[in-house]
């Protein structure tokens, strides 16, 4: 590959990563669908399933009020032929009440995107968040909810407010998802490598 051809590959894959928060936090749906390939796969706290099935309940949960926002920053890419590993730092933020007390939860973290060129065009195969740390703040500071200690440590150290804040609005939230240390991001780095030596993104 030449030197012209990778950073174009690059360039393209930034792009896409941008284009996803863009265009989903937009509620842009027909653009937001070509960042992935068709059989691509959205995993986070409160959702697992296809690309079609993530915009499907993205659009409804936006029509009954759930405001979940992206900020991007910087972007690491491995690039293996037609295959890459993109990791972008990144935070989630979302808003609604929580035992009464409308608050913001923003989670740190990096998006862990298993991405590939078919017939010249990159898409992503699957998005896993890493989930680094998160805090709650109340959108009135002279206000403040009273959390249900236990409920709130039965959640990964990672994300565990917006855990709260998501279980709490009736989001079935997963448990095992990948922090900043632990078994489930060491697994998580070993199947990127898999990934970019030919094998499967699962």
């Amino acid at each position: 590959m030449s030197f012209s051809e990778e950073l174009s590959d690059r360039l393209a894959i930034r792009d896409l990563v941008e284009n996803w928060a863009v265009w989903r936090d937009a509620c842009d749906w027909e653009r937001f669908r070509t960042v992935w390939h068709d059989d691509g796969v959205m995993q986070a706290t409160w959702f697992q399933g296809t690309a079609d099935e993530f915009i499907a309940v993205s659009k409804a949960g936006f029509e009954k009020g759930v405001r979940i926002l992206h900020f991007l920053g910087g972007t690491s890419i491995e690039l293996a032929g037609a295959r890459a590993i993109a990791q972008t730092k990144m935070t989630i933020s979302q808003r609604a009440e929580v035992e009464g007390v409308p608050c913001d939860v923003v989670c740190t973290g990096r998006f862990y995107d298993f991405i590939e060129k078919r017939d010249g065009k990159w898409g992503v195969v699957l998005r896993q968040p890493i989930y680094e740390k998160d805090r709650l703040d109340p959108v009135d500071p002279t206000q403040a909810p009273k959390l249900d200690p236990q409920i709130l440590k039965s959640f990964p150290e990672g994300y565990r407010h917006l855990a709260y804040l998501q279980a709490g609005i009736g989001y079935p939230v997963k448990r095992d998802m990948p922090g900043l240390t632990g078994k489930e991001v060491e697994r998580l780095y070993e199947r990127g490598a898999t990934w970019l030596s030919g094998g499967p993104a699962t």
